[in-house]
């Protein structure tokens, strides 16, 4: 995958709801190679998980929600998951800021 362009894409948060057990925590690896590659490529902005509410949230560029789903469902994980997907329509942090003034 090459890194992606904002210009043609629209941000999508995902929320996961997934349960565990002794074949998720196997296949976790594999999911972590995958996910990796897509922050690097750029496709997935932030990744978070919870194992306390054993939720994740992911903030996708795509063009649309099927191919939110497609990039979701190559995962070894997503038997264990329910998904759901909202377009954003603002989506600020800090990190599309410019950074602080410093004076020296």
């Amino acid at each position: 995958m090459e890194n992606l362009s904002d210009s043609q894409y629209s941000k999508y948060q995902v929320t996961i709801h997934f349960e565990m057990d002794d074949e998720f925590m196997s296949l976790v690896p594999a999911h972590r190679a995958y996910i990796n590659d897509l922050v690097d490529t750029g496709t997935i902005d932030y990744y978070s998980v919870s194992m306390e509410t054993q939720r994740c949230w992911m903030i996708i560029n795509a063009t649309n929600k099927k191919e939110v789903e497609d990039f979701l469902a190559k995962t070894p994980l997503r038997k264990y998951w329910t998904i759901e997907i909202d377009e954003l329509f603002v989506y600020d942090s800090q990190t599309y800021r410019l950074p602080a003034l410093q004076l020296n």
